[in-house]
């Protein structure tokens, strides 16, 4: 493969801007911490319907003819994620505020193929992963869709874009050893020259095995390509009843099968219609569709899954709140994620299982009496749907 000519006008890269890449680091850390906002970058070709996307996601409003090729303006957004254990939870404890678990969004430029220039936005290369929205509804102009070409162009725009950042890189390293070798460089020489011949065999990253070392010898980079990635179908109305089919009958049984890959659909116009009703009369719309929920939905939990999150909630009468957070995260991490003085003073968490607490109808008195509430210290690994109480004493640390 050899990479695009645009590669030419960005080859007087910096080592400041190496420096700045490395820097901006938002790979997960080992140590996550309070703060840590998850992001997913929206991407597709021309007219796929992606900004309609973006609207459902984050209740914005982007006209959807503003974007033209190869602009690389973005738009952010914050998507909040349905859950009906937090509905749940809400119902029992009648708090004055109810929070869902969220993440933002940046809304990227339609990439046309040989475009990949516009994929180095800053703000885009750090999203922690990536939502394709592949088109499959037929257009006048573009004719029968083809997802599965669709997909392969994206992927190769991505994987192009790669490349130009490890060959500039090791550019520059070869000629920073010839002055003075050191280790460091040495090593990572030799992971970016392996990562080189993988993307030359137009393979993606995220299909590349690494060490951890190696991992986190390249994380700076923020290569696109290693991204865990969503391929959203966009279906039209009449393939509705059809859409947990659309991935066998595009033939997209392969591209699910990849590593860090995940293959989903929606219909957004329709769904921008769903958006519109309320109450009985979206349910009544929902139902002649054949849907028990807006697809908008389970797009939102694909793409919470594909971030790597899980929530843990917090209850009271002030708030019942679900706060996102990788998996595998400790309690005391946890902790930071609802304040950084918790995490710094942090004692002890209180945990219990949802289950047992909606059991129990919310009485954390009745938990006690049955010893359902457990003590877990700092390197406990919050699970998904437990609630956590945290004891902290502010003075300490």
């Amino acid at each position: 493969m050899r990479r695009d000519e645009q590669a030419a006008r960005q080859d007087a890269a910096t080592d400041a801007e190496v420096k700045e890449r490395e820097g901006g680091d938002r790979a997960r850390p080992p140590g996550w911490h309070t703060g840590w906002v998850m992001k997913i970058g929206l991407i597709g070709l021309p007219k796929s319907g992606k900004t309609t996307l973006f609207n459902l996601l984050t209740g914005a409003h982007v006209a959807t003819s503003r974007y033209e090729t190869g602009r690389a303006e973005l738009h952010t957004g914050i998507a909040r994620v349905p859950d009906e254990r937090v509905d749940r939870l809400s119902d029992l404890f009648k708090p004055k505020k109810t929070t869902y678990a969220s993440f933002e969004v940046v809304d990227l430029a339609g990439i046309a193929k040989g475009e990949h220039a516009g994929l180095e936005a800053k703000e885009f290369r750090n999203a922690d992963a990536l939502l394709h929205v592949v088109r499959a509804f037929a257009d006048d102009l573009q004719g029968a869709p083809d997802p599965k070409r669709d997909i392969v162009d994206l992927d190769t725009e991505l994987i192009l874009a790669d490349l130009e950042v490890v060959e500039r890189r090791l550019e520059r390293l070869e000629a920073s050893i010839k002055k003075r070798r050191t280790d460091a460089e040495v090593k990572e020489q030799e992971i970016l020259r392996r990562l080189k011949e993988r993307l030359e065999t137009e393979t993606p990253l995220r299909a590349v095995e690494l060490t951890d070392d190696d991992a986190k010898a390249i994380r700076g980079f923020t290569f696109l390509s290693q991204k865990p990635i969503l391929h959203c179908l966009n279906v039209d109305e009449k393939a509705i009843a059809e859409g947990e089919r659309a991935a066998d009958a595009y033939g997209l049984a392969e591209v699910a099968a990849r590593p860090h890959t995940r293959i989903g659909w929606v219909s957004a116009v329709i769904e921008s219609e769903v958006a519109q009703l309320a109450g009985e009369e979206q349910a009544a719309f929902l139902a002649d569709l054949g849907l028990k929920e807006p697809a908008i939905h389970r797009v939102l939990r694909d793409c919470y899954a594909l971030l790597g999150l899980i929530s843990f909630f917090t209850v009271g009468e002030d708030e019942v709140r679900a706060w996102p957070i990788p998996h595998g995260t400790r309690a005391q991490d946890a902790a930071g994620a609802v304040h950084s003085d918790i995490a710094r003073g942090f004692i002890r968490a209180e945990v219990t299982a949802y289950d047992e607490l909606i059991a129990s109808h919310g009485s954390f008195a009745e938990m006690r009496a049955k010893g359902h509430l457990r003590l877990e210290g700092k390197d406990y690994h919050v699970r998904d749907g437990e609630i956590c109480h945290f004891r902290f004493n502010v003075g300490k640390g």
